[in-house]
């Protein structure tokens, strides 16, 4: 509704060796990790080899009510998952964690990212006689690792094995009736990290997870790495690290993760300043006040403030009541329901030259209205900033960066996109800064803004093709 961009989702485990209410870890562990996803959520439980699993379409207060997790009982190991999804539209259907029963066990999955190859792979499986009950990549995923799974001697071989077969982004979290494993893919497009709680392991798509839990961060999974729990300990299989360049999306730094994580050793809320700063030396103004749009641009917009000498306000107050799904049917209800989102403090505004700072320009229609808001409170001239570059190309790695006939930069120039949201200047960030935001500035996937993909994206087809394509069964 908002034109916002969307991540894939999030994903959590626990290896508890403490008696730990293991379910209670990964509610709080999934709430940390809601806005990674809010169209679905789950957990499933290991209770002596038995998997109990719970998952439905909304948000995590909404699943899991006490007696939703009272009925997944207590166990040594789970997985949970929050998800927002860019492959198969079905919410309830498309839920995570995936159970799946095979001739040597169960397994539980829950998938952070997105496959390139998975149009071909699930094709292959289907003329195996493979019968899919979902529409997202993630059951290929689980066919991958159980078709692996008969022919290698521990359920850590068979995953990497399949890491030979996958393409693309995947950050893994795996239950087996004895072991909890951790996966990365060899580009480290998604974060996964590493937590300790006494002497239990946590694996978290952010840290902020692992905060929330009273947990401290080990480390990163590095790209490519498999870890494995179980009761002889913490173990590391590294046959895939290091066989691709390292490509960590930037996005998770300028939008997607929480501003109190840390990423591959880098704070992303650092780094948004950064951005911040590096907009005011490539986009300088005169002005008399920097807001940003919450929540993603405050902390660009505090960069922007201090390496200006701008002062620093406060321009919006956001509402954090308004539910994803409260969606109106026409265009006036829509423009009101941006004002019960956000509304401009006049008092900051009014009789100003702001810059205005946000994480990104996708399709200008909300940036549109915001520069409207801005105006209607007095504010005498608007500034925009985006602290991301334009976005050019489609993501294939799970983000909904949708194809080029959608993305405003791809059909306007800049001048002609500031006359379209009304501002009286616009600059973005460049490609050159956005790769120096994280203290770790290497090996960061860019694709979206110039086109140079880590791994070859589907060809001879749109995005919007190619997503129709692995969701077709659900027609």
């Amino acid at each position: 509704m908002y034109n916002e961009l969307h991540e894939e989702c999030g994903v959590f485990g626990v290896y508890s060796r403490d008696g730990l209410d293991v379910a209670s870890l990964c509610y709080y562990g999934l709430y940390a990790l809601q806005h990674r996803g809010q169209e679905s959520c789950g957990i499933a439980i290991n209770d002596d080899g038995v998997i109990h699993c719970h998952k439905g379409a909304g948000l995590v207060s909404d699943i899991f009510t006490p007696e939703a997790l009272h009925s997944l009982g207590t166990g040594q190991m789970a997985v949970a998952h929050v998800r927002y999804g860019t492959m198969g539209t079905d919410p309830r259907l498309n839920a995570q964690p995936l159970v799946v029963n095979h001739i040597k066990g169960r397994m539980a999955l829950a998938h952070n990212g997105a496959l390139t190859n998975a149009a071909d792979l699930r094709s292959a499986f289907e003329m195996e006689g493979s019968i899919f009950h979902t529409t997202s990549d993630t059951e290929v995923i689980t066919y991958a690792i159980t078709r692996e799974r008969i022919n290698s001697k521990s359920i850590e071989e068979a995953v990497c094995r399949a890491m030979n077969q996958l393409k693309g982004a995947y950050s893994l979290v795996i239950m087996s009736p004895s072991k909890l494993i951790a996966a990365r893919d060899p580009h480290g497009f998604r974060p996964l990290c590493i937590g300790q709680l006494g002497n239990s392991t946590i694996f978290a798509s952010e840290s902020c997870a692992l905060d929330a839990i009273g947990a401290h961060l080990v480390r990163d999974l590095e790209p490519g790495e498999i870890v494995v729990v179980d009761k002889d300990g913490m173990r590391s299989d590294r046959t895939h690290v290091g066989e691709a360049e390292k490509a960590s999306c930037v996005f998770e730094y300028i939008y997607f993760a929480r501003p109190d994580s840390v990423i591959d050793g880098s704070s992303v809320h650092v780094a948004r300043v950064r951005a911040g700063a590096f907009l005011a030396l490539e986009h300088p103004v005169q002005a008399d006040v920097v807001i940003g749009v919450p929540d993603s641009g405050l902390d660009a917009a505090l960069g922007y403030a201090r390496q200006s000498g701008i002062p620093y306000g406060i321009g919006f107050i956001k509402s954090k009541y308004i539910a994803r799904t409260f969606i109106q049917p026409t265009q006036s209800e829509r423009e009101n329901l941006v004002r019960i989102k956000l509304n401009p403090v006049a008092a900051t505004v009014k009789g100003k030259r702001v810059v205005l700072v946000d994480d990104s320009i996708v399709r200008g229609t909300t940036c549109a209205r915001i520069v409207r808001l801005l105006r209607e409170a007095g504010a005498t001239e608007v500034h925009m900033r985006s602290s991301a570059p334009p976005f050019m190309n489609p993501c294939y790695f799970g983000t909904d960066i949708d194809s080029r006939d959608k993305l405003i930069a791809c059909k306007h120039s800049i001048e002609e996109i500031c006359q379209i949201i009304g501002a009286d200047s616009l600059g973005y960030l460049s490609c050159e800064s956005a790769r120096k935001l994280a203290d770790n500035s290497h090996g960061f996937c860019t694709a979206c803004f110039d086109g140079n993909y880590p791994v070859e994206p589907p060809v001879g087809c749109t995005k919007t093709k190619y997503e129709r394509k692995i969701s077709e069964a659900e027609a």
